[in-house]
């Protein structure tokens, strides 16, 4: 064989590949089509059953189609007439194999007259280890044990693994009129260990051996052998030309430099170097697993073209961002956080206004209050019951929610395929998150515990200032009483040009008035410090909510995807 040498087991490399395209199937599974899914399990499941089976053998089959000589081959190559050829086609209903017992095992019978034995001869329990287990699992009931080496091959003194341990298959026609021959063939095609591929001059072109059987094992080279049968049918001339254009086709089907040889199974042209060859790949022992190798890595190249290209981790976040902003107007956020602002500056106005005027500003009903918000509000031990008094998520408030998950999940799932895509709208659904949001605004504190120091301050400035108006008027109004009275005036003092009390009671108001201005300037600019917090904190709670139903189920569906592509490519490498 032309292949690269391998090591003769399995391996911790070809186990771990084997173990990366199962979690790579694990990862996918309702995500991407069975059609990728179902080839990538049973190739898991094959490698593995291979993998258990012995090693010391190397299991070997002739394909091809009707008339194609594998029979006759079959036999040359074994040295005795084990399959009958024959006119009448098909020829080949049921596989039939020769093997050479490996040095280690008992399958070879004892005095053999002809150097052929059929397994099912030998004593009862023998059947279970060897090449017996081995051609249980391949389903070949036809079976014959040679007692000598492959004929032609000669055995170095000292070296008992030569032409040991191969398990010659005759199989049936792939192009044969009975259904159940072809399905036979095309079981142990994905079975087998080397695929000798046996053609005739006249249908070695034939379309449908190289699009339906040739180009699916690209990946094969390594465990192919291509035979042109029948060459002496054929000039000199006309073999070397059939060789050159089937070893072109073969490349065409992407095997590249495969073996392309010329046989004779009438005239034993070409046939002692087939053998070699056979008996080579049996010495090594490394076509079983070069064969479960090319599998795996073929399934594992096709789940990983199936996964797309890798989302983009800042295009997530972006896209998370849209969302929040979207779930934030669906979700009334803009009008709490306005009716924040004005009920701030009420509360402001109420506590710094000038005391004979600010109940009228207390007698307004407060803007969080009528929303169901404020402090105090809900029940802080069942969050869930707790609702707001804000519009319900009504048709226009879904269909935005619910545009808006879409193109998150989509955009987030961008270059992945569209079942995953499909998948992840699944997982995270809009439905129910118009009751989530509500919850989460009502949960959001939104008013501070306390008053800021400066409301008390001026509050207190406030009500002192009333006490001086107070002061002023009553001195007055004891003046005008004393005036009235005809009583001795009393001597009042002066400030700044005017009776003491007049400015008491003047100054005191228009003091008073002023510091409700200030109050309210400084008020309103709270208020909108206010809002901003509470437009953070709602943001926040927005958030939580959108990654507790959208983010988090789109996040699990993507680390799927990354577990699935980095398992594949694992499993590829």
């Amino acid at each position: 064989m032309t292949a690269r040498r391998r090591s003769t087991g399995s391996g911790p490399d070809l186990a771990a590949r084997i173990e990366a395209l199962d979690d790579a199937v694990v990862a996918a599974r309702g995500r991407l089509p069975d059609a990728v899914l179902e080839p990538a399990t049973a190739i898991v499941a094959r490698a593995r059953a291979r993998m258990a089976l012995s090693g010391e053998y190397t299991v070997v089959a002739l394909a091809g189609s009707t008339g194609s000589g594998k029979s006759s081959l079959f036999n040359a190559l074994a040295g005795a007439d084990l399959a009958v050829p024959g006119v009448r086609r098909p020829t080949t209903g049921q596989p039939m194999a020769a093997v050479w017992p490996a040095p280690t095992t008992t399958d070879s019978p004892a005095g053999a007259a002809l150097g052929v034995e059929p397994f099912r001869r030998l004593a009862t329990g023998s059947r279970s280890g060897g090449a017996h287990a081995l051609l249980d699992w391949l389903e070949v009931d036809q079976r014959h044990v040679m007692e000598r080496p492959a004929a032609g091959a000669e055995q170095p003194p000292g070296d008992d693994a030569v032409a040991t341990g191969l398990v010659l298959l005759d199989l049936p026609d792939h192009d044969s009129v009975e259904t159940a021959h072809r399905v036979r063939a095309e079981r142990l095609y994905e079975r087998v260990d080397l695929l000798v591929w046996v053609v005739d001059p006249q249908k070695y072109a034939d379309a449908a051996l190289h699009v339906r059987y040739l180009r699916p094992l690209a990946a094969h080279a390594d465990v192919i052998v291509l035979v042109l049968n029948h060459a002496d049918r054929l000039t000199a001339d006309e073999r070397d030309r059939c060789l050159a254009d089937l070893a072109r086709l073969a490349a065409q089907d992407g095997l590249g430099a495969v073996p392309v040889l010329a046989t004779s199974a009438r005239t034993d042209e070409g046939v002692a170097e087939l053998r070699e060859r056979l008996v080579e790949a049996a010495r090594r022992r490394a076509a079983a697993t070069d064969r479960v190798r090319a599998d795996v890595r073929q399934a594992a190249w096709s789940v990983l073209a199936a996964c797309g290209a890798a989302p983009a981790p800042v295009v997530e976040r972006d896209a998370r961002a849209r969302l929040v902003d979207e779930l934030q107007l669906a979700a009334g956020i803009p009008v709490v956080v306005e009716a924040v602002r004005r009920s701030a500056a009420r509360r402001a106005h109420v506590a710094t206004g000038w005391p004979p005027t600010r109940w009228l500003a207390s007698m307004r009903a407060d803007p969080l209050r009528r929303l169901g918000l404020g402090v105090g509000r809900g029940t802080p031990d069942r969050p869930d019951l707790s609702r707001t008094s804000l519009p319900p998520f009504g048709p226009v408030a879904r269909s935005r929610a619910s545009s808006a998950v879409r193109a998150y999940c989509d955009t987030a799932m961008s270059g992945a395929p569209d079942t995953w895509v499909l998948s992840a709208r699944a997982r995270a659904t809009a439905v129910g998150l118009g009751d989530a949001l509500d919850q989460a605004v009502a949960g959001t504190r939104l008013v501070a515990a306390r008053p800021p120091a400066w409301w008390r301050a001026l509050g207190w400035l406030q009500w002192a200032l009333l006490g001086v108006v107070v002061v002023g008027l009553v001195w007055l109004g004891l003046l005008a009483g004393a005036t009235y009275a005809r009583l001795p005036e009393p001597t009042t003092p002066t400030w700044w040009g005017l009776p003491a009390p007049t400015v008491l009671a003047i100054g005191g108001v228009l003091t008073g008035v002023l510091v409700a201005l200030a109050g309210r300037l400084l008020g309103a600019v709270g208020a909108r410090r206010a809002a901003s917090r509470a437009r953070r904190h709602l943001r926040l709670a927005v958030e939580v909510v959108v990654g507790a139903r959208v983010v988090d189920p789109v996040s699990a569906e993507l680390l799927a995807l990354a577990q699935c592509r980095d398992a594949a490519r694992r499993a590829a490498a």
